[in-house]
Protein backbone atom coordinates (compact mmCIF):
# COMPACT_ATOMS: atom_id res chain seq x y z
CA UNK A 1 0.00 0.00 0.00
CA UNK A 2 1.49 3.82 -0.69
CA UNK A 3 -0.08 6.50 0.15
CA UNK A 4 -2.53 7.33 -2.39
CA UNK A 5 -4.14 4.31 -2.35
CA UNK A 6 -4.32 4.84 2.22
CA UNK A 7 -5.87 8.22 0.83
CA UNK A 8 -8.26 7.33 -1.70
CA UNK A 9 -9.16 4.04 -0.72
CA UNK A 10 -9.88 3.78 2.79
CA UNK A 11 -12.95 5.58 4.49
CA UNK A 12 -11.49 7.89 6.99
CA UNK A 13 -14.27 6.68 9.33
CA UNK A 14 -13.72 3.62 9.34
CA UNK A 15 -10.29 4.39 10.64
CA UNK A 16 -11.19 6.89 13.33
CA UNK A 17 -14.20 3.91 14.05
CA UNK A 18 -10.98 2.18 14.29
CA UNK A 19 -9.54 4.39 17.49
CA UNK A 20 -12.73 4.48 18.99
CA UNK A 21 -13.71 7.92 18.01
CA UNK A 22 -17.18 8.84 16.66
CA UNK A 23 -18.70 11.87 15.16
CA UNK A 24 -20.85 13.90 17.88
CA UNK A 25 -23.14 14.78 14.68
CA UNK A 26 -23.03 14.00 11.20
CA UNK A 27 -25.00 13.34 8.06
CA UNK A 28 -24.23 11.12 5.12
CA UNK A 29 -21.67 13.88 3.65
CA UNK A 30 -19.52 15.62 6.57
CA UNK A 31 -19.60 15.25 10.16
CA UNK A 32 -18.28 16.78 13.51
CA UNK A 33 -15.13 14.99 16.38
CA UNK A 34 -13.99 16.07 19.03
CA UNK A 35 -10.36 17.37 18.58
CA UNK A 36 -7.49 14.78 18.32
CA UNK A 37 -5.08 16.77 20.71
CA UNK A 38 -7.06 18.23 23.39
CA UNK A 39 -10.51 18.67 25.31
CA UNK A 40 -13.08 20.51 24.54
CA UNK A 41 -16.56 21.07 25.02
CA UNK A 42 -17.43 21.90 21.50
CA UNK A 43 -16.31 20.00 18.59
CA UNK A 44 -14.03 21.40 16.20
CA UNK A 45 -12.88 18.66 13.90
CA UNK A 46 -15.06 18.97 10.95
CA UNK A 47 -14.73 15.51 8.62
CA UNK A 48 -15.48 15.28 4.58
CA UNK A 49 -16.12 11.35 4.17
CA UNK A 50 -16.72 12.66 0.25
CA UNK A 51 -13.63 14.39 0.26
CA UNK A 52 -12.09 12.08 2.72
CA UNK A 53 -10.60 14.79 4.82
CA UNK A 54 -10.41 16.13 8.13
CA UNK A 55 -10.01 19.94 9.10
CA UNK A 56 -9.57 21.22 12.50
CA UNK A 57 -10.82 24.50 12.99
CA UNK A 58 -9.19 25.39 16.33
CA UNK A 59 -5.60 24.62 14.94
CA UNK A 60 -6.04 25.09 11.05
CA UNK A 61 -4.50 21.66 10.63
CA UNK A 62 -5.60 19.57 7.73
CA UNK A 63 -5.39 15.87 7.56
CA UNK A 64 -5.96 13.33 5.45
CA UNK A 65 -6.11 9.05 6.05
CA UNK A 66 -2.14 8.70 6.48
CA UNK A 67 -1.66 11.67 8.28
CA UNK A 68 -4.58 11.40 11.07
CA UNK A 69 -3.28 7.93 11.65
CA UNK A 70 0.13 9.65 12.35
CA UNK A 71 -1.70 12.23 14.75
CA UNK A 72 -3.67 9.48 16.42
CA UNK A 73 -0.36 6.99 16.94
CA UNK A 74 1.96 9.84 16.48
CA UNK A 75 4.06 7.62 14.38
CA UNK A 76 6.05 7.98 11.02
CA UNK A 77 4.45 7.89 7.29
CA UNK A 78 5.48 4.08 7.28
CA UNK A 79 4.02 3.07 10.56
CA UNK A 80 0.74 4.37 9.60
CA UNK A 81 0.44 2.50 6.61
CA UNK A 82 1.64 -0.48 8.12
CA UNK A 83 -1.91 0.15 10.62
CA UNK A 84 -3.55 1.24 7.40
CA UNK A 85 -3.21 -2.11 5.98
CA UNK A 86 -5.73 -3.89 7.96
CA UNK A 87 -8.59 -2.29 5.98
CA UNK A 88 -9.56 -3.89 3.02
CA UNK A 89 -8.12 -0.72 0.17
CA UNK A 90 -9.09 -2.53 -3.34
CA UNK A 91 -12.57 -0.43 -3.47
CA UNK A 92 -13.52 3.24 -3.62
CA UNK A 93 -15.21 4.64 -1.30
CA UNK A 94 -18.95 5.44 -1.47
CA UNK A 95 -20.12 9.27 -2.02
CA UNK A 96 -23.01 10.95 -0.98
CA UNK A 97 -24.68 13.59 -2.88
CA UNK A 98 -26.24 16.33 -0.80
CA UNK A 99 -29.88 15.54 0.31
CA UNK A 100 -31.58 18.60 1.31
CA UNK A 101 -34.29 16.79 2.86
CA UNK A 102 -32.75 14.52 5.06
CA UNK A 103 -31.43 15.28 8.94
CA UNK A 104 -28.51 14.25 10.41
CA UNK A 105 -28.48 11.11 11.98
CA UNK A 106 -25.91 8.93 13.81
CA UNK A 107 -25.35 5.33 12.39
CA UNK A 108 -24.46 4.27 15.92
CA UNK A 109 -26.37 3.75 18.85
CA UNK A 110 -26.89 1.87 21.94
CA UNK A 111 -30.22 -0.46 21.65
CA UNK A 112 -30.26 -2.15 25.19
CA UNK A 113 -28.53 -2.10 28.72
CA UNK A 114 -28.38 -5.27 30.67
CA UNK A 115 -27.15 -7.72 33.40
CA UNK A 116 -24.75 -9.93 31.56
CA UNK A 117 -26.01 -12.92 30.70
CA UNK A 118 -24.83 -14.00 27.54
CA UNK A 119 -22.92 -17.01 26.64
CA UNK A 120 -20.27 -16.14 24.67
CA UNK A 121 -19.83 -13.00 26.74
CA UNK A 122 -19.20 -14.64 29.84
CA UNK A 123 -17.00 -17.03 28.15
CA UNK A 124 -15.03 -14.46 27.20
CA UNK A 125 -14.51 -13.45 30.15
CA UNK A 126 -13.71 -16.49 31.52
CA UNK A 127 -10.86 -16.60 28.88
CA UNK A 128 -9.56 -13.40 30.46
CA UNK A 129 -10.16 -14.60 33.64
CA UNK A 130 -12.52 -11.73 34.92
CA UNK A 131 -15.86 -13.77 35.27
CA UNK A 132 -15.38 -12.79 38.92
CA UNK A 133 -15.99 -9.15 38.41
CA UNK A 134 -18.84 -9.40 36.46
CA UNK A 135 -20.83 -7.11 38.47
CA UNK A 136 -19.29 -4.53 37.30
CA UNK A 137 -19.78 -4.59 33.44
CA UNK A 138 -23.47 -4.99 31.20
CA UNK A 139 -24.37 -6.21 28.42
CA UNK A 140 -24.60 -4.29 25.72
CA UNK A 141 -26.60 -4.10 22.40
CA UNK A 142 -25.85 -1.74 20.11
CA UNK A 143 -26.57 -0.55 16.20
CA UNK A 144 -23.03 0.24 14.14
CA UNK A 145 -23.08 1.28 10.71
CA UNK A 146 -26.66 -0.57 10.18
CA UNK A 147 -25.89 -3.50 12.05
CA UNK A 148 -26.86 -5.17 15.41
CA UNK A 149 -23.94 -6.25 17.77
CA UNK A 150 -23.85 -6.55 21.34
CA UNK A 151 -21.06 -7.08 23.77
CA UNK A 152 -19.33 -6.48 26.95
CA UNK A 153 -19.83 -2.72 28.49
CA UNK A 154 -17.97 -0.61 30.99
CA UNK A 155 -19.81 2.80 32.05
CA UNK A 156 -17.75 5.64 32.15
CA UNK A 157 -18.24 8.84 33.87
CA UNK A 158 -20.12 10.96 31.10
CA UNK A 159 -22.30 7.86 30.46
CA UNK A 160 -21.13 6.65 27.24
CA UNK A 161 -19.61 2.56 27.34
CA UNK A 162 -16.37 1.10 26.27
CA UNK A 163 -17.42 -2.18 24.42
CA UNK A 164 -15.10 -4.83 24.25
CA UNK A 165 -15.93 -8.68 22.59
CA UNK A 166 -13.77 -11.09 21.18
CA UNK A 167 -13.68 -9.15 17.48
CA UNK A 168 -14.33 -4.91 18.71
CA UNK A 169 -13.21 -2.56 20.93
CA UNK A 170 -14.93 0.53 20.47
CA UNK A 171 -16.54 3.56 22.81
CA UNK A 172 -20.46 4.27 22.27
CA UNK A 173 -21.61 7.91 23.54
CA UNK A 174 -19.11 10.32 24.79
CA UNK A 175 -15.42 8.96 25.60
CA UNK A 176 -14.93 9.81 28.84
CA UNK A 177 -12.88 8.64 31.98
CA UNK A 178 -14.09 5.90 34.56
CA UNK A 179 -13.58 7.15 38.41
CA UNK A 180 -14.50 4.43 41.45
CA UNK A 181 -14.55 6.12 44.68
CA UNK A 182 -14.00 4.84 48.22
CA UNK A 183 -13.20 7.20 50.74
CA UNK A 184 -9.37 6.54 50.14
CA UNK A 185 -6.85 8.87 50.22
CA UNK A 186 -4.76 6.10 47.91
CA UNK A 187 -5.69 6.88 43.91
CA UNK A 188 -4.59 3.92 41.54
CA UNK A 189 -4.30 4.91 37.87
CA UNK A 190 -5.11 2.53 34.76
CA UNK A 191 -5.02 2.89 31.10
CA UNK A 192 -8.25 0.39 30.35
CA UNK A 193 -11.16 -1.30 32.37
CA UNK A 194 -9.84 -5.12 31.93
CA UNK A 195 -6.61 -3.56 33.83
CA UNK A 196 -8.74 -2.29 36.40
CA UNK A 197 -10.61 -5.25 36.95
CA UNK A 198 -7.31 -7.80 36.90
CA UNK A 199 -5.99 -5.51 39.72
CA UNK A 200 -9.23 -5.97 41.53
CA UNK A 201 -8.74 -9.73 41.02
CA UNK A 202 -4.77 -9.55 42.30
CA UNK A 203 -5.44 -7.14 44.86
CA UNK A 204 -6.49 -9.30 47.73
CA UNK A 205 -3.23 -11.28 46.82
CA UNK A 206 -1.17 -8.46 47.06
CA UNK A 207 -2.75 -7.32 50.69
CA UNK A 208 -3.89 -3.89 49.55
CA UNK A 209 -6.77 -2.46 50.84
CA UNK A 210 -9.15 -1.07 48.23
CA UNK A 211 -8.48 2.61 46.87
CA UNK A 212 -9.53 4.95 44.52
CA UNK A 213 -9.40 3.89 40.95
CA UNK A 214 -8.96 5.73 38.16
CA UNK A 215 -9.44 4.34 34.53
CA UNK A 216 -8.43 6.50 31.84
CA UNK A 217 -10.41 4.27 29.15
CA UNK A 218 -7.92 6.32 26.76
CA UNK A 219 -4.34 7.61 27.41
CA UNK A 220 -5.62 10.80 25.80
CA UNK A 221 -7.80 11.30 28.53
CA UNK A 222 -4.78 11.65 30.88
CA UNK A 223 -5.52 15.93 30.67
CA UNK A 224 -9.04 15.46 32.09
CA UNK A 225 -8.08 13.43 34.94
CA UNK A 226 -5.05 15.82 36.21
CA UNK A 227 -7.61 17.90 38.62
CA UNK A 228 -8.49 14.34 40.10
CA UNK A 229 -5.25 13.28 40.49
CA UNK A 230 -3.54 16.28 42.47
CA UNK A 231 -6.33 15.77 45.32
CA UNK A 232 -4.93 12.46 46.18
CA UNK A 233 -1.24 12.35 48.66
CA UNK A 234 -0.72 8.61 47.66
CA UNK A 235 -0.61 7.86 43.58
CA UNK A 236 -0.07 4.54 42.32
CA UNK A 237 0.30 3.92 38.51
CA UNK A 238 -0.19 0.79 36.34
CA UNK A 239 -0.16 1.72 33.17
CA UNK A 240 0.93 -0.86 29.72
CA UNK A 241 4.52 -1.88 29.54
CA UNK A 242 4.70 -0.20 26.14
CA UNK A 243 6.07 3.28 24.77
CA UNK A 244 2.76 4.44 25.12
CA UNK A 245 2.46 3.31 29.15
CA UNK A 246 6.23 4.76 29.23
CA UNK A 247 5.24 7.86 28.20
CA UNK A 248 2.27 8.65 30.04
CA UNK A 249 3.44 7.54 33.10
CA UNK A 250 6.44 9.89 32.81
CA UNK A 251 4.06 12.84 32.28
CA UNK A 252 2.39 11.61 35.49
CA UNK A 253 5.62 11.28 37.29
CA UNK A 254 6.87 14.94 36.17
CA UNK A 255 3.43 16.61 37.33
CA UNK A 256 3.16 13.86 40.68
CA UNK A 257 6.54 13.34 41.76
CA UNK A 258 5.42 11.32 44.37
CA UNK A 259 3.11 9.02 42.47
CA UNK A 260 4.98 5.29 42.15
CA UNK A 261 5.33 3.51 39.05
CA UNK A 262 4.39 0.08 39.87
CA UNK A 263 4.78 -2.00 36.91
CA UNK A 264 7.29 -3.95 38.44
CA UNK A 265 4.61 -6.04 39.31
CA UNK A 266 4.08 -7.19 35.87
CA UNK A 267 7.83 -6.11 34.09
CA UNK A 268 7.39 -9.79 31.96
CA UNK A 269 3.80 -8.98 30.54
CA UNK A 270 2.25 -5.95 28.43
CA UNK A 271 0.12 -5.04 31.35
CA UNK A 272 -2.19 -6.28 33.86
CA UNK A 273 -4.51 -7.50 32.07
CA UNK A 274 -2.05 -10.16 30.44
CA UNK A 275 -0.09 -10.49 33.89
CA UNK A 276 -3.70 -12.40 34.86
CA UNK A 277 -4.48 -14.23 31.45
CA UNK A 278 -1.43 -16.11 31.17
CA UNK A 279 -1.28 -17.43 33.93
CA UNK A 280 0.97 -15.05 36.44
CA UNK A 281 -1.29 -16.06 39.22
CA UNK A 282 -0.02 -19.68 39.27
CA UNK A 283 1.04 -19.11 42.13
CA UNK A 284 0.67 -15.52 43.19
CA UNK A 285 1.33 -16.39 47.00
CA UNK A 286 4.13 -14.53 47.97
CA UNK A 287 6.51 -14.64 45.10
CA UNK A 288 8.89 -12.25 43.54
CA UNK A 289 6.37 -9.90 42.01
CA UNK A 290 4.56 -9.06 45.33
CA UNK A 291 7.49 -9.07 47.39
CA UNK A 292 9.16 -5.96 44.66
CA UNK A 293 5.46 -4.41 45.03
CA UNK A 294 6.15 -5.00 48.90
CA UNK A 295 9.27 -3.00 48.96
CA UNK A 296 7.91 -0.08 46.88
CA UNK A 297 5.41 0.47 49.28
CA UNK A 298 8.26 0.20 52.16
CA UNK A 299 9.98 2.63 50.61
CA UNK A 300 6.80 4.95 50.25
CA UNK A 301 6.46 5.08 54.56
CA UNK A 302 9.76 5.07 54.61
CA UNK A 303 10.01 8.66 52.91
Amino acid sequence: MNCQQANDNISIREILESFSLFPSKENHRTAFYYALDREERTPSLSVDYNKNTAFDFGTGKKYDNVSIVQAIKRCSVSEALEYLERFDYSKPIQKFEKDVNQSPKSNNQILEVKAMDHPSLIQYLKSRKLESQISELKEIHYELNGRNYFGIGFRNDSGGYEIRNPHIKICLGKKDITTIENNSKTLRIFEGFTDYLSFKILEKHLEKSPSDYLILNSVSMINRATDMVKTYPNIELYLDNDRTGDEVTEILNRRFPEAEDCRILYRNHKDLSEFLTVGSMRKINPGREIEDLHKINARKIGR
